[in-house]
């Protein structure tokens, strides 16, 4: 073929040289490029310009030459190129004729069977064209001509193999791990390193089943990255993990026995453990100079430990602005490894910025209160040294006021001097006011107390800053009301609150019957569930118009009476316990004392005293004890001057459970509850928490007297159980308490459900 392609290239260029000569004696021409363009179309070439000179070709070989050197390919050379074609039919018969006679030219004889020649009908199409026949079938096969079977009628017959394919990458398999060499990593190492690699594992977490072969190789081939990173992340730089399948063993020319599980090993060799040889920390001075040195707690000939160099390297970002620096940032580490004795130099770059002092709040944003309120939640004052937790303080205090989507504080430089080589800082808060109205909604039912159910509405910043309205009411079997209540928060200054009531209740128990309105002023420093304070307070003045019954031993029925109230509400309280709504160890102590007299009649002073204590005791981190005990006592006016309101009572769900809402103390001869000037509670609790819930067993004792001092005698228990499921706002309790030593007319079984524990 090689020379057949050299003449061809050859007459290429023959006819490239005739079509140049044929161009000698025409003026020189320039023939432009054509493009296509977008369209389609071929652009026409526009000709050159006219006072442009071209240069002459010069012909390679003249026209004679040209003519020459092409063979002549004209019809009266070979009158075969004017022939029309003949159609297959015609061509198969004289190839079949043809044959024939090349077999009686090789000597043949008569008996030899020749090739059948017939007239071989071709059909017509529409256009007169003529249909080839396909491979030897006659034209007059019917099942040729024979329309195709709809698709629906198409029988498919499934192909049968003789025997099941054996595709074991689909099989499901059971495997082993076995990890070798991990033993012989160094020993000083604080963390186990099988324990983490199991910890972590892809193939231990599959509990020795995947679903294929393939899946094991992946959880394999995973598992080896994993154990690489944790052994580089202890230190170990130059070690070397492999992994592989083992298929288990098997005789000889068998195949493995189906469903024996496979093992997956991984190979380690850890080498030798790097240690610190150096450490440079690349700072300016500090005030202290030992500032950074003595917050970065690692030491020259410590393992490398990513995350013992990590955690020292948080520890001076956090430290640094808790004592004036702000804006200190700590670079990117550098750890130069020699791998000859297994040492490493750590070098760690820190900026620690300008130190720097507060300044002014500033504030941006859809605001919800302005920069003069903010100030009143900081507890930090201009020219205090810059401390990072008064600033996340800050921050958690806006956030607890409920009034914002989103909120930030962060410090801004000013370059303003504040002398000691010290600049303030600005306290920038970017606020974004969220909804302030809130609809929430209560249940409870205790025996005694029956059904109670209440709904609030509250708009947090009627009168800004943090002035917030709520309206309340309560519908319940033995109780309705609704009132109205302005709260003040952050009242001129940190957590001081400002509260004005008014209300109006109707209560219906087996003790009395009242209707009541108050109104009162309250000042207090109380704890919530973000800001849980040691020491809290309270004072407050109120105002009682209430119409009341009470049973008349003289005229042996009950009346009613109508009492205007005036009193005073002052308490202290500590709390040492670890959590507001469900403390599991410490104490709590209230006092509470309440002077206060009647304007009926002549003026009749009188004070309620009352003090609880409880205490809380983890046995285990599941089991918790806890107890309480509440004394109170009212000095200075006898029982009958009461109103039947402000007598003592004890019974029920926050009580003494197993008894009914008041049931104990003195009764009248009906068996109702008349109250008493004086009380004791005592109770204990064993609570067990799982996850999220919770079991409690409990026994109460308490008891109600007719002396201005409790006596501790005649005390009456309860006992029973409870469940709890804590939320993120509380644990919910279900109590179900009995009365141990029961009287006539005292409930069997006694129920109280409410938010909260019972104390």
């Amino acid at each position: 073929m090689r020379p057949l392609l050299i003449g061809a290239a050859s007459l290429l260029c023959l006819a490239w040289a005739g079509a140049a000569a044929a161009q000698q004696a025409k003026p020189p021409q320039v023939v432009p490029t054509l493009e296509k363009p977008a369209n389609g179309e071929i652009a026409i070439p526009s000709p050159p310009p006219p006072d442009v000179t071209l240069p002459e070709v010069e012909p390679i070989i003249s026209d004679e030459e040209f003519e020459k050197a092409i063979p002549s390919i004209g019809v009266e050379d070979d009158p075969e190129l004017d022939r029309p074609l003949e159609s297959i039919a015609d061509f198969e018969k004289r190839e079949a004729a043809e044959a024939a006679t090349r077999a009686q030219a090789a000597g043949a004889t008569a008996e030899t069977p020749l090739p059948e020649v017939d007239d071989v009908r071709v059909p017509a199409l529409a256009d007169g064209d003529a249909v080839e026949v396909i491979g030897d079938a006659p034209i007059s096969d019917t099942e040729l001509a024979a329309p195709l079977p709809p698709l629906e009628n198409f029988d498919v017959e499934l192909v049968q193999f003789a025997e099941a394919e054996d595709d074991r990458d689909n099989v499901s398999v059971a495997y082993l791990v076995k990890v070798n060499g991990l033993d012989s990593a160094d020993d000083s190492t604080d963390v186990d390193l099988a324990d983490l690699f199991g910890d972590l594992s892809a193939l231990y977490d599959g509990d020795g089943k995947a679903d294929n072969a393939a899946m094991v190789r992946a959880r394999l081939s995973a598992d080896g990255e994993l154990m690489q990173r944790i052994l580089s992340s202890e230190g170990y730089y130059d070690a070397v993990v492999d992994t592989r399948i083992d298929l288990g063993p098997r005789e000889e020319g068998q195949p493995r026995q189906r469903g024996a599980p496979v093992t997956a090993i991984i190979d380690v060799t850890p080498g030798k453990r790097y240690t610190l040889s150096d450490i440079i920390v690349d700072a300016a001075p500090t005030i202290p100079p030992t500032l950074i040195a003595d917050n970065f707690p690692l030491s020259v000939g410590e393992p490398i430990v990513a995350q013992r160099i990590q955690g020292a390297e948080a520890a001076i970002a956090l430290k640094l602005p808790q004592e004036g620096y702000p804006f200190a940032k700590v670079g990117q580490r550098d750890i130069l490894l020699d791998s000859a004795t297994g040492d490493g130099v750590y070098t760690l770059p820190v900026d620690i910025g300008k130190r720097s002092r507060f300044g002014g709040i500033e504030t941006t944003g859809d605001l919800a209160f302005d920069a003069e309120h903010v100030g009143v939640l900081a507890r930090f004052k201009r020219g205090d040294l810059y401390d990072s937790r008064q600033v996340d303080d800050l921050r958690q205090a806006l956030v607890a006021t409920g009034l914002f989507s989103t909120v930030a504080a962060e410090p801004q430089p000013t370059g303003e001097s504040a002398g000691d080589d010290t600049e303030y800082v600005t306290m920038l808060v970017t606020q974004q006011a969220g909804p302030p109205r809130t609809i929430a909604a209560s249940a409870g039912y205790g025996t005694g107390e029956g059904i109670r159910l209440e709904g609030s509405w509250t708009h947090r910043n009627f009168l800004p800053p943090e002035g917030a309205l709520t309206f309340r009411g309560v519908v319940g079997t033995r109780e309705q009301g609704i009132g109205a209540t302005l709260r003040r928060s952050n009242a001129g200054q940190r957590d001081r609150t400002l509260e004005l009531v008014t209300e109006v209740t109707r209560n219906d128990y087996n003790a009395f019957e009242a209707i009541t309105g108050r109104v009162a002023a309250r000042v207090s420093y109380d704890s919530t569930p973000i800001w849980q304070k040691k020491f809290t307070y309270a004072y407050g003045v109120e105002l009682l118009a209430s119409r009341e019954d009470d049973y008349d031993f003289a005229a042996g029925e009950r009346k009613y009476d109508f009492y205007t109230i005036l009193g005073l509400t002052g308490q202290v309280g500590m709390d040492r316990t670890d959590s507001l709504l469900d403390p599991t160890k410490g104490f709590r102590i209230t006092s509470l004392i309440q002077p206060e007299g009647s304007l009926a009649g002549r003026f009749s002073p009188y004070a309620r005293l009352r003090t609880d204590i409880s205490g809380y005791y983890p046995v285990t981190d599941s089991i918790v004890l806890a107890g309480r005990v509440r004394v109170g006592s009212i000095l200075g006016a006898a029982r009958e001057r009461l109103a039947p309101s402000r007598r003592f009572y004890a019974g029920g769900g926050g009580s003494v459970r197993g008894f009914g809402y008041q049931e104990l103390g003195p009764k009248d001869p009906n068996d109702d509850p008349i109250g008493g000037r004086s009380v004791n509670e005592m109770a204990v609790e064993a609570r067990y928490r799982f996850g999220n819930f919770g079991v409690v067993g409990f026994v109460d004792a308490g008891q109600v007297y007719r002396s201005s001092a409790p006596t501790f005698q005649n005390l009456r228990f309860g006992a029973g159980i409870g469940a709890r499921y804590y939320t993120n706002f509380g644990p919910m309790r279900f109590d179900v308490a009995t009365p141990i030593g029961r009287k006539p007319g005292e409930a069997r079984v006694s129920v109280y459900v409410s938010i909260g524990q019972a104390f």
